[in-house]
């Protein structure tokens, strides 16, 4: 969405529509947590960083990874194995590759940046 009231809209839209389906708690954890997830669509904040945050680039790029890694073993035992061998190639990707580079640059926001309520 390119305005955060079009995107509340959307959301309660989609509220409405999973109330109607009988998903009662999925539309009420959308509601509360709508706010957060568009506070980057303030006009307070940087709009260098929209994109960025829009993309989700970092996470898509961490989800491939974690596939990769997880496609070289084949089954796990049980999930618990799989949870620490994620667990293991995050801390790694974190601590070596990305802790190195700057996705964003956050100095601009201070305190400029309202609360999303």
């Amino acid at each position: 969405m390119e305005t955060r009231d079009k995107a509340l809209e959307k959301a309660e839209s989609a509220a409405k529509d999973m109330e109607s389906r009988k998903l009662k708690e999925a539309a009420r954890c959308l509601r509360e947590g709508i706010g957060e997830t568009t506070t980057h669509l303030l006009d307070d904040y940087p709009r260098e960083h929209r994109r960025r945050i829009r993309a989700n680039n970092m996470i898509e790029r961490l989800s491939r990874e974690i596939g990769r890694r997880t496609r070289v073993v084949g089954g796990f035992p049980d999930g618990r194995c799989a949870l620490m061998l994620i667990c293991a190639r995050v801390r790694y990707v974190t601590s070596s590759e990305w802790s190195t580079r700057r996705y964003l640059d956050m100095s601009g926001l201070g305190e400029n940046v309202p609360a999303a309520n």
